[in-house]
C-alpha cells in the first residue's frame, strides 16, 4: 500500500463516519418525533402498555447514543488526517473544545453520562424514566451542535465531506436551528 492509497483510505473512512453522523442525526429526529415531549410520569403510567411509544423512546436512546459515539470515532479519526496528537480520549475532546467544535469538555460528558443512565438503569419509575428521557431531549440540540460544526470542520480543515449526499439536506434542515 502506497501512503497516497493509506491516505485516501483514511479520507474515505472519515467520509463514511460523516455520513453515519448525518444518518444519525436523521434517525434520532425521526425518533424524537413520536415521543410526546415532555414527558411526565403520568403520561409514561397511562401508556405502559403503548408499543409504539415505548419503541419510539427506545429509538431514541440508542440513537442518541449512536449519535454520540459516531461522532466521538469521527473525532478521534480526524486528528489522524489533521497531525494532532490525542493518546487519550479526553484529549481529543480538548482538541475539538479548542477548535469550537464541542462548546466543553464537561457538556460532552454530561451527554455521556445521561445515555449511560437510560441505556443501563431499568428503571420501573416512571418519574424517573421520565426524567431520563427529557434530560436525553434537552441535549439533543447541543448534540446536533457539535455534530454539525465537526461537519463544518471536516470540510473546511480537511476538505472531506459525507461519503454521500443521501442525508445531506436533511440534517442541514435539522440542524440549521441550532446556533452554529
Amino acid at each position: 500500500m502506497t501512503i497516497d492509497s493509506a491516505l485516501s483510505a483514511e479520507r474515505k473512512y472519515l467520509s463514511s463516519l460523516l455520513e453515519a453522523i448525518q444518518r444519525c442525526v436523521y434517525f434520532l429526529d425521526a425518533a424524537s418525533q413520536n415521543v410526546p415531549w415532555p414527558l411526565t410520569e403520568h403520561i409514561l403510567k397511562s401508556r405502559k402498555k403503548d408499543n409504539e411509544l415505548f419503541e419510539a423512546l427506545a429509538a431514541v436512546n440508542e440513537r442518541f447514543s449512536k449519535l454520540q459515539d459516531s461522532l466521538g470515532a469521527a473525532m478521534r479519526h480526524s486528528l489522524i488526517l489533521s497531525g494532532e496528537q490525542a493518546d487519550s480520549f479526553i484529549k481529543v475532546l480538548a482538541i475539538f473544545e479548542k477548535f469550537k467544535v464541542i462548546s466543553s469538555i464537561e457538556d460532552w460528558q454530561i451527554a455521556r453520562t445521561a445515555r449511560n443512565l437510560t441505556a443501563h438503569d431499568y428503571q420501573t419509575n416512571y418519574a424517573v424514566v421520565a426524567e431520563y428521557f427529557n434530560t436525553l431531549h434537552a441535549l439533543t440540540n447541543n448534540l446536533y451542535g457539535m455534530a454539525s460544526r465537526f461537519l463544518v470542520y471536516c470540510e473546511s480543515q480537511l476538505a472531506v465531506l459525507p461519503l454521500s449526499d443521501d442525508f445531506s439536506v436533511e440534517f442541514r434542515t435539522i440542524t440549521a436551528s441550532i446556533s452554529k
